[in-house]
């Protein structure tokens, strides 16, 4: 293979010890994008992080598809609101100094 940005699917059951249908699994629901590469089913590698909490939570926590999706719009929506926060924040201190 290639292209050094994305990691074969196939390296990640192995690696992982995971079945194939988990990686579909995912990308049914929407949770993580396949892409192929020379025949080869590949993630990209910066989306790796986000693929490895998504295995942790349905390995320890006994999450399914549904679950990890819930999560992850609840990470997402609490760094969101960590940004809106710190934007708030920056504007009171420019009031602050006058």
């Amino acid at each position: 293979m290639k292209d050094i940005h994305y990691v074969a699917i196939p390296d990640l059951c192995t690696h992982y010890q995971l079945e194939m249908s988990f990686f579909t699994g995912l990308k049914d629901y929407g949770l993580i994008e396949i892409i192929s590469v020379e025949k080869t089913n590949c993630i990209h590698q910066e989306h790796v992080a986000d693929l490895e909490k998504m295995i942790r939570l349905h390995q320890d926590l006994n999450l399914n598809f549904e679950g990890i999706d819930t999560v992850f719009n609840l990470l997402n929506k609490i760094d969101k609101l960590k940004s809106e926060l710190n934007q708030t924040k920056n504007r009171l201190r420019l009031y602050e100094s006058e």
